[in-house]
């Protein structure tokens, strides 16, 4: 037998083997939780808990540990009562109100420069590109900001500025609004 015959029976017993497999079924996985699915499906039409839901929704009138609901709601009447309201972040030492002062300036930097400048005087990166008009400075006597209010507006938004209350807890926030308060009275020398 030649060389040319021998490898000729071999493709051909290659071949009746190969045809011979189960097509259906692999013989091999490689990572079988991929391929076989799990035995439930994942808030799907089960009966685990009442009502048919696997995840309920929290009880009535429940908050999220750690976060407390601003007093003041999101009106202008709401606005105007915040006003009035004052930083609750009492510091009584020069090292407390130079640390809330540093973290106050640099959350400042982080989300508000942007916009209202770094001196509050409304020329930040995206006015001086014409990408947002129309920011005041913190020193125009029209706008009358008390720390209440800046932390209000913080809180909610207001006009196109949207809520920073998802980036910022109530201490930041507030931090802020004694910054930004700062930063009306340099402005106004």
């Amino acid at each position: 037998m030649n060389a040319i015959q021998k490898i000729g029976i071999l493709f051909g017993l290659l071949l009746l083997i190969a045809s011979c497999a189960d097509k259906g079924n692999r013989n091999y996985q490689y990572m079988p939780n991929m391929y076989v699915p799990v035995g439930y499906e994942a808030y799907g039409e089960a009966d685990i808990l009442p009502r048919g839901q696997e995840a309920q929704l929290p009880a009535p009138n429940t908050i999220m540990r750690g976060w407390m609901p601003y007093e003041f709601e999101n009106t202008p009447e709401g606005k105007e009562l915040a006003k009035a309201n004052t930083s609750p972040l009492v510091a009584t030492d020069s090292v407390q109100i130079a640390e809330n002062h540093a973290n106050g300036s640099q959350l400042y930097t982080i989300y508000c420069a942007i916009c209202h400048g770094d001196k509050g005087d409304g020329q930040g990166y995206l006015v001086q590109r014409e990408k947002i008009l129309g920011v005041p400075s913190y020193a125009d006597p029209a706008r009358n900001i008390t720390e209440g209010d800046v932390f209000h507006t913080i809180q909610y938004g207001l006009n196109a500025m949207g809520s920073y209350a998802a980036q910022l807890d109530t201490k930041e926030m507030w931090q802020v609004s004694e910054y930004v308060m700062t930063l009306k009275q340099d402005l106004t020398k």
